[in-house]
């Protein structure tokens, strides 16, 4: 069975893969593909978002057991992956909302930002997952 850490994890991968299908669908000008990309990847986000908060609920906090110099790297892609993931919420639903109300001027300018940070923000969210549950597992993850 795949642990609620998975889960986010697979959330997160899925999110990107929308993304950047979202994003090969808008750059051959399939509008219409490209807004069922976008709507699932918001979808799926918002899931992840809920099984994340109710996780880390149930959970609490998960220490990082890496030493030595990946500790820097570690915490150096966790904050800028915290920080865009609190920033980039307002943004994907005022980037939704310009779309929604069909003002695509004002939707192309900010979705070239909202774009590259959601997406980086979905992996980077993988990542964080395979440096904290798989390579540099806790004491109290490891299965016997």
């Amino acid at each position: 069975m795949i642990s609620h850490a998975a889960l986010n994890a697979s959330l997160n991968a899925v999110s990107a893969i929308l993304l950047a299908g979202g994003y090969a669908a808008i750059r051959s000008g399939k509008i219409a593909v490209h807004k069922m990309f976008m709507i699932a990847a918001f979808t799926v986000s918002s899931v992840f978002l809920v099984s994340y908060l109710v996780y880390h609920y149930r959970v609490g906090h998960v220490p990082f057991a890496g030493q030595g110099w990946i500790r820097p790297v570690y915490f150096v892609l966790l904050l800028t992956h915290t920080i865009l993931a609190i920033v980039i919420v307002p943004m994907i639903i005022v980037t939704l909302r310009r779309a929604w109300l069909e003002r695509f001027d004002r939707h192309r300018i900010i979705a070239r930002w909202t774009l590259p940070l959601w997406f980086y923000v979905s992996v980077t969210g993988v990542i964080v997952y395979l440096m904290v549950y798989q390579i540099y597992r806790p004491a109290q993850f490891t299965r016997f």
